[in-house]
């Protein structure tokens, strides 16, 4: 069962909160409690604090947090980036132990519904490595669609981790916001 969750802009106090959130999501052996996992392709690091802070102090960007109500930490977050009328949505970390339990998709109606009604943004967009079909999958059934634009995965910078493959790339997905 989803707990009651609060949802709030970060601060920069919360930042390594952040950083072992999103590890925990994505990186290791914590990693696979859950269905996010990226640790049969990528190791080391996803994200670092350097990263999160340039996130929460950029103008026009937001790292929300989503908080269970009784105090008991963090449980999901994202970046969201206003860029003109898209709003670019990444970082989005779910606790393993809570993935499935319908708080992802609390949190990206969230993100949406900010972008939507704060900044006045008409459309949503990511990018998520194309290998990760159960990830698109999950995405595609909240209403995005593949663009069939890809950019290239970061290899030689090991701030965004250690690639395991060598045909790792980003497709860019988008929602229209109504």
């Amino acid at each position: 069962m989803t707990p009651a969750i609060t949802f709030r802009a970060a601060a920069l106090n919360d930042i390594p909160a952040i950083v072992a959130l999103v590890e925990s999501a994505y990186r290791g052996d914590a990693s696979r409690a859950g269905w996010t996992t990226e640790a049969d392709f990528l190791e080391g690091q996803r994200i670092d604090q350097e990263g999160v802070k340039a996130d929460i102090e950029t103008p026009d960007s937001c790292v929300l947090l989503a908080e269970a109500a009784e105090g008991s930490g963090l449980l999901a977050c994202c970046h969201l980036q206003q860029q003109g009328d898209i709003c670019y949505f990444g970082m989005f970390s779910v606790q393993p132990a809570q993935q499935g339990s319908g708080l992802g998709k609390r949190m990206m109606a969230e993100a949406e519904r900010l972008a939507r009604e704060d900044w006045h943004c008409t459309h949503m967009q990511m990018t998520v490595i194309d290998i990760r079909d159960e990830l698109i999958g999950f995405y595609e059934r909240r209403g995005y669609v593949r663009t069939g634009v890809h950019k290239p995965f970061p290899y030689g910078d090991e701030r965004f981790g250690i690639p395991l493959r060598d045909d790792l790339r980003f497709e860019v997905l988008e929602k229209p916001l109504a």
